[in-house]
């Protein structure tokens, strides 16, 4: 990125906008009212150690019942020891990935992510500007690996696809990178990023 990375996340995170879901290409479903939403926070940390912002992901494990194989930002449910749910991100990410507590420097939230597995999720954006080992943690990620802030704020890297689950096709965002097939939820949330990074 030419501009500061930082000022430029900021601002983003500043600009207003409403919530997103899994079910935001799909306009025709229905969702009931009073669903029970279970409270989580994922992290969105932007290492600037190298130079160039590369945003850490991870793949999760295959041999986890929920969601086995799939991109995926460091995070989970808010467990009632959390303060938050930024709490609950920067935990589970020093779980996940290793990520050194006091590392992470905070810079907001974006807004509310509900998944179609019945999750709220705050996606909570931070830099880290001193490099770490990556260490998978070997029963929920198979692999921890970053791609280019660049890459993943340009709209025009994102396709739909679609798929039944459930017995209805529900379309969903894309953005592959390399050997990497990033959807779902995750993917959902890097284009809300991209459209408030737009100028």
């Amino acid at each position: 990125m030419r501009t500061d990375p930082v000022a430029a996340l900021r601002a983003a995170l500043a600009r207003t906008g409403g919530r997103s879901s899994d079910f935001d290409l799909n306009p025709e479903t229905v969702l009931p009212p009073g669903r029970k939403l279970r409270a989580a926070g994922v992290l969105v940390p932007v290492s600037l150690a190298s130079g160039v912002p590369r945003v850490i992901l991870t793949k999760r494990s295959s041999a986890l019942k929920h969601h086995p194989g799939q991109i995926a930002f460091p995070g989970g449910k808010q467990d009632e020891t959390d303060r938050d749910v930024e709490a609950a991100a920067l935990r589970e990410a020093h779980e996940e990935i290793g990520l050194p507590l006091g590392l992470a420097r905070v810079l907001g939230r974006m807004p509310e992510h509900e998944t179609v597995t019945g999750f709220r999720i705050t996606p909570v954006v931070a830099v880290l500007e001193d490099d770490f080992d990556l260490v998978p943690e070997p029963g929920e990620v198979e692999e921890a690996f970053s791609v280019p802030l660049s890459h993943l704020i340009d709209p025009d890297n994102y396709l739909t696809e679609s798929r039944y689950w459930r017995g209805v096709r529900r379309r969903y965002y894309i953005v592959p990178y390399g050997p990497y097939y990033i959807w779902g939820a995750t993917a959902r949330i890097l284009r809300a990023l991209a459209a408030r990074m737009q100028p």
